[in-house]
Parts: C-alpha cells; structure tokens; sequence
C-alpha cells in the first residue's frame, strides 16, 4: 500500500531523500554531501556524475531506514538548487563540463557585453530577472563557448540543459534511454530565458545568448505526472510528479497560499519569497519577480523574491577557511558568551552582492575591528550578519508591496539557532515563526507531487497540517535596533567596486599558476 511520498532535496552542499507520511511528519531520512570543486577566486563547480550517484544512495538509504521499498511510495517530488547550470550529451548521459554553481561570478563579462547600452534591466519586462551572474542562460552561454566542441553538438542537437532538477528527471526516467527533459515553471524562471507570462522559451533572449532551443527542457506545472522512474534510480515505477526549485518548494510547504504571506529561508544562502498571486510585480526596489507555483491546470501565482548568497556558508567558512569552530553548532556557543558585536561587522560577499544591490564586483568585508574584538565577536557578527541581510530584503518587499509584513516565517539549517532567530526578530521589529516541522523545502516537493497523484487533495491538506513551532518576539528597543542597522548599511558600503579588470587578470594568473603546480 502507497502511504509515503518520497521527496529528493538535491541542494547546494548535499542531497538529500526524505520519505514524508499523509500527515506531513518526517519517516526517515538519507543524507549526502557532494564535492565543493573551487577552480579559481569566484568559481564554483559541482560534478553531476557524482550528484546522481548520491541521489541514488540517498534514495536507497532513506527506504532502508523507513523499512519501506519503492512500492509503498505514491510519488516523487524533487526540490533542487536553482540556477546551478548542467550541459550533457543526451547520447551519451555525460555532462560536458562541471555543474557551473548558482553562486558562481565566472559570467560578469558575458553580463556586462549582453547589457551593453540597456544594462542589467534589459530583459527584466520579459523574465522578471536583472542580468545577473546568478542564473542559468549566462551559464550555459559560457558552456558553450568555451568548452571544446560544445557549441558545435549543441547546434547539431546533441547537447541538453538543465537545473538539477532537470538532470535528475533525466537520469531516473532512463537517461540515454527515453529519459524525459523537462523543468517545472519556477525552475525555468530562474534561467533569464523563460516569458513569464506566456510560460514559454523566450527565442529572442536564447539567440542573444547563442543558446539553441533544443537544448532546453520542456516547461510543465510543478504539480504533475512527468513519467515513472526506471530502476537505475531506485524508484522502478513510481510517479515523478512533482518539482519545485528549492524556495519555492520552502513557500509551498510553509502554506504560504495566501497573497502577502511571506517565508525566509536559511541555508547555504537566504531566500525571501513574498506571494503576489496570480499579479506579476516588477520591482524597483532590488527584488526578483518569479514564478511562485503552478499547480497543475491552475492559474500561476508569482512572487517577490530577495536572494542573499552567503548566509550559511559564512558559518561554513569559519569552520572550513578560518578553523574557528569545527562544527557548524559551535558558532552559537562561541556567538552567546558576548552580548554584542563588540562593534564588528562582516559583510559576506564572497560572490558579490545580490539583493537588493546586485553588485557582482563587491568582496566581503570585516569592519569595526578594534583591539577589543575577539572570536566570540566575530561569530556574533557572523550570524548577525544574516540577520541585517534579511532586514535589507524586507525593507525592500515592503516598498514593493506596500504592504508591512506582519510576521515571518522561517524553515531552512540555520533556524535551529536560536540566538540568530531572536536577533532577526529584534532587527526585523516582527514574530519570526518556525514551523513545527523545519525541512518545508522537501515537504514542499512532497506535497506537489503527492497532490498530483491524489495522495493528499491540495492546498488545504497543506494548511491542516502545518503548525507552529516555536515563535520569536522582538525585544530590541527600536533606537537600538536603527542604531545597529544604520551602522550595518555603513559597513556594506566598504565592500563594493572591490574588482576591477586588472583584480580579474591578477586572479587568473594566480589560479593557472594553481593549475600548473597540480
């Protein structure tokens, strides 16, 4: 009997497969990381060979641990992260280059030269999306020039694209051998290539950027049956009937249905989604106006997005570049034996800014340091640093929208801790709430795809079964709170125009000579 749904969380760090039940509650779980591969200062690559393999023993893990097989699951849905670029041979099943990383810098020049005159809003009417190193299409321009041979297979119709998502449905509905290409709207609106209002393959947008239409997936709902899995990938005959991108799976199983409810997730990066419903909102505040949901026949409802590249993986970086701690945890113990700062700032911006500044030539920066300062200081701002980057962003959905945000909720790694969630509070001046269950961003795809499939009856089903956690109340006085915020817009100020061209030249010549030493 079918009394699961199987949801594959393909993410930045690590895959992971969650087996849910009806009522929304955790079963088991498998659990994955994958290689960080660093060719160069802004470089960012992940191996999709090795992704697949680690789907499927995560998948196999997570039914041995709930005692269960494939035949007791009435779906799968899949959450990925979005914008990471894969280019494979569909002869073939092997990708042609490294998965080039949503958090990667390598296309600022591909940027620039496609703004030309009209700059970075160029195509924002049509895809919702500033020109931004961050999404796929400049990805897979730079696949295809300078990857040997690449462009001329993929005029030859060899080569496919693909977010994670795509290049996992590929490879489990048979790959080479009838696999099916497709992606889910919310996927394909973070590509630059997508209408959002027709839902459809902008032709004009690819040919600017030399990207051949065959290459791209075909655009479906997110909640629907896409094909069966074949056995190569551990799910022989179940539906594969759901697919969100990673936050819009989070909004999906935080229940935020409602237009103006809002949801921020902590993870390698933060992610606020606003819903606007069926309203597509240009933003003139900073903000991404994306695809929300598509369920099925039923109408698109859109978002207001503000994506924050480093947040978790600041903590990761003090553990793995600093030594500071040797456990992500310990940050919070280290950040809970000072009060404050100590007037410290840390501005993360490892790839840049994103929202609401989009500044891909900013470089982090620590700021305030005295004598005084000392570790305990520096792991404060770290997580404080989260805090006033998820303040900036609602500053700006509140101008967007014109709509003060009453309360937030929260899911994601980072919310079970605490001392971080009372700051946001206390900076955001609202109830920050953290459901009772956290992973929202697998429950989100699990529910997508478990309502495709009958197994729960739509977005009430969703609604009865979330429930509140824990809720964080503000208890900074409000001076306090402006004092440290002003000081905070100061300190990010430092970091931007850090690169220019002869910054890249010398970065270059530092990672060849990398290269020739290996």
């Amino acid at each position: 009997m079918a009394d699961y749904v199987l949801a594959i969380d393909q993410g930045t760090t690590s895959t992971r497969a969650i087996v849910f039940t009806r009522e929304g509650e955790i079963h088991s779980v498998g659990q994955k990381e994958h290689a960080q591969i660093l060719p160069r200062a802004g470089w960012v690559e992940h191996d999709p060979a090795e992704i697949w393999v680690n789907t499927r023993e995560v998948v196999g893990l997570a039914l041995t641990r709930g005692n269960i097989t494939h035949e007791h699951l009435a779906a799968v849905g899949i959450t990925n992260q979005r914008e990471t670029t894969v280019v494979w041979d569909k002869n073939t099943g092997e990708a042609v280059y490294n998965a080039i990383v949503w958090q990667d810098t390598r296309t600022d020049r591909i940027v620039a030269e496609l703004g030309g005159d009209a700059g970075a809003e160029r195509y924002k009417d049509v895809c919702g999306l500033p020109l931004a190193t961050y999404f796929s299409g400049p990805k897979i321009k730079w696949i295809l020039d300078n990857v040997d041979g690449a462009r001329e297979r993929a005029e030859a119709g060899d080569l496919l694209f693909g977010n994670t998502d795509s290049w996992l449905v590929w490879n489990m509905t048979g790959g080479p051998q009838g696999g099916v290409h497709i992606t889910d709207v919310t996927n394909a609106s973070r590509t630059m290539l997508m209408d959002l209002r027709a839902l459809s393959w902008d032709e004009g947008i690819a040919a600017d950027m030399g990207i051949p239409t065959s290459m791209l997936p075909e655009i479906r709902s997110c909640s629907e049956v896409y094909g069966e899995g074949r056995r190569g990938g551990m799910v022989p005959g179940v539906p594969i009937a759901g697919i969100l991108g990673d936050q819009q799976a989070a909004t999906f199983g935080q229940a935020c249905f409602e237009k103006g409810m809002s949801k921020n997730t902590y993870g390698t990066g933060n992610f606020m989604l606003l819903n606007t419903g069926t309203d597509i909102v240009p933003s003139e505040n900073g903000l991404l106006t994306t695809v929300c949901y598509k369920i099925g026949e039923q109408d698109t409802v859109y978002a207001l997005e503000g994506a924050i590249a480093v947040t978790g993986s600041l903590v990761q970086w003090l553990r793995d570049n600093l030594g500071l701690i040797s456990e992500a945890p310990q940050v919070e113990d280290l950040a809970k034996k000072v009060d404050d700062n100590g007037g410290c700032y840390i501005v993360p911006a490892f790839s840049g800014l994103f929202a609401p500044y989009w500044k891909d030539d900013a470089r982090g920066a620590i700021v305030g340091l005295t004598r005084f300062v000392n570790k305990h200081h520096i792991a404060r701002a770290s997580l404080e640093a989260t805090a006033y980057q998820t303040r900036e962003v609602l500053d700006a959905m509140n101008a967007d929208s014109g709509v003060d945000l009453a309360e937030l909720r929260v899911d994601g790694g980072m919310v079970v801790n605490e001392t971080l969630m009372q700051f946001q509070a206390d900076i955001l001046g609202v109830d920050v709430v953290r459901p009772e269950v956290a992973e929202t961003t697998a429950l989100g795809a699990a529910y997508a795809a478990g309502i495709a499939v009958g197994f729960w009856q739509g977005e009430s089903d969703v609604v009865a079964n979330w429930s509140e956690g824990r809720r964080w109340s503000p208890q900074l006085p409000e001076q306090e709170r402006e004092r440290l915020y002003r000081n905070w817009k100061k300190a990010v100020t430092r970091t931007f125009d850090w690169v220019d061209e002869d910054t890249e030249i010398a970065e270059e010549r530092v990672a060849e000579a990398a290269g020739e030493q290996t």
